[in-house]
């Protein structure tokens, strides 16, 4: 009877033995893949923190990520894990991510209105947050169909008319002299009738060489567009357009060829270097271009920052005094709903902590240029800030409407024909509707 007492005996403690390493082993094997990147378990974190796992698509900003990551979990304790997607990849990365579960990213990027079509059910409603509460505009944010907030634009790139402030004040004028198409006409064709004696003349050549032609095929065919959608609240790629602000088109792009110093009938071969050395060397007031500039004309010509200034394309709309800068962006932030509650308030804390921090808004600045936000920091790109200044005044962001240009290369070079016919004096301004109207039709039919 011993004997068999002691088997028993042992046999208990063997279970015991056995239910003990069991219970010590499945945390570190069923803990998600998120919280093993932190130096403590997850299980060791207050729950109510939650933690954030940011899936960055852009690799150039993957160190300066990582660094506030770990400042704002020193900060507050709460992990903050940032996995960068290798270029080009990060659709096939975020796909793969978000079948994770548990430890799917918390914040994602959604960068146009076909990324909320494919994950508008992963996407939080920003609606009453308090990241959103310090957005200074929606201009850049995507919007399901029931009007939730699915994403926010986090940063911005803008084009328009730039000016050498210095050679404006020259001929005797001022910014505030411009306000509309109208104002923008007189000082423009005052300067080109005194170029000789001034030394300069008012535009930059539009060149319809490969090189320039984007600019006007591209960017000041937005002009038309942007009216034209707002007008009809075009919210997708429409299969055709009206045409209906041509005239408008016309307006501007004849006021560019017509007040420079580069004949009309010499723009099929302009190229864009020769623009910008003619606005960098001193030769032109205005030149039409993008914030990607200021770095060639500071550093490249040694222009003054204090000298520059970009203002808006002034096409004769009705109310364009109120328009600011072309704006836009593919770099928008989506929470994703599917995360616990813990994670997606750490995430929306998260998110406030950089938009309104000293350490975020200065790596914004740093990294992104101008953001959206009521703490943005200036950044020494004055164009930047020229946008940002724009909207702190209420003005309308002037959005890229040409980003739903169907078969785009074709399109465009259609334009660019009939712009550069039209301006050698061999072609119509009729041939130029048509190139829009209908070449949008038959590049939508053709895609």
């Amino acid at each position: 009877m011993k004997k068999l007492i002691a088997l028993i005996l042992v046999a208990l403690m063997a279970f015991a033995c056995f239910a003990c390493t069991k219970t010590t082993e499945t945390p570190a094997t069923e803990e998600p893949a998120a919280a093993e990147v932190t130096e403590e378990p997850a299980a060791e974190e207050p729950a109510a923190t939650g933690s954030v796992y940011y899936l960055n698509f852009k690799p150039e900003a993957d160190e300066a990520w990582q660094a506030l990551a770990a400042q704002y979990t020193e900060l507050t304790g709460v992990p903050v894990t940032v996995v960068t997607a290798a270029s080009g990849t990060y659709s096939e990365t975020l796909t793969a991510e978000m079948d994770k579960g548990d430890s799917a990213p918390t914040l994602f990027q959604c960068g146009n209105q076909a990324g909320v079509t494919t994950w508008g059910d992963y996407c939080y409603d920003f609606t009453g947050t308090d990241v959103y509460a310090e957005m200074t505009t929606d201009d850049f944010n995507l919007f399901k169909d029931s009007g939730e907030v699915a994403a926010i634009g986090y940063c911005y790139e803008c084009f328009g008319i730039i000016v050498n402030k210095a050679l404006l004040e020259q001929a005797g004028y001022s910014l505030a002299d411009i306000t509309d198409f109208a104002s923008l006409k007189a000082v423009a064709e005052d300067i080109h009738s005194r170029a000789a004696e001034l030394g300069f003349d008012a535009f930059t050549s539009s060149g319809m060489d490969g090189s320039s032609s984007w600019r006007f095929s591209g960017h000041l065919a937005n002009m038309p567009l942007f009216y034209e959608f707002r007008d009809d609240g075009v919210t997708s790629q429409p299969a055709t357009i009206t045409g209906a602000y041509l005239d408008n088109f016309k307006n501007i792009w004849d006021l560019y060829i017509n007040n420079s110093a580069t004949d009309p009938t010499q723009l099929a071969t302009a190229t864009g270097d020769q623009a910008e050395a003619e606005f960098g060397e001193g030769n032109a007031v205005f030149y039409q271009n993008g914030s990607w500039e200021y770095s060639n004309l500071t550093t490249t010509f040694g222009m003054s920052a204090d000298d520059l200034a970009m203002i808006p394309i002034y096409c004769g709309v009705d109310g364009e005094s109120e328009a600011g800068l072309c704006c836009g962006t593919e770099n928008c932030w989506a929470v994703n709903s599917q995360a616990s509650a813990e994670n997606i308030q750490a995430t929306l804390d998260f998110l406030y902590w950089v938009v309104t921090s000293d350490e975020g808004t200065a790596m914004m600045a740093e990294q992104f240029g101008p953001i959206p936000f009521k703490n943005a920091k200036d950044t020494e790109n004055v164009f930047f800030n020229d946008a940002n200044a724009d909207l702190a005044e209420g003005k309308y962001v002037v959005t890229w409407a040409f980003n739903y240009t169907p078969n785009v290369d074709n399109w465009r070079a259609g334009v660019v024909a009939a712009l550069t016919q039209y301006s050698a004096g061999t072609g119509s301004w009729d041939d130029v509707v048509t190139a829009f109207v209908a070449g949008w039709a038959t590049q939508y039919a053709a895609q």
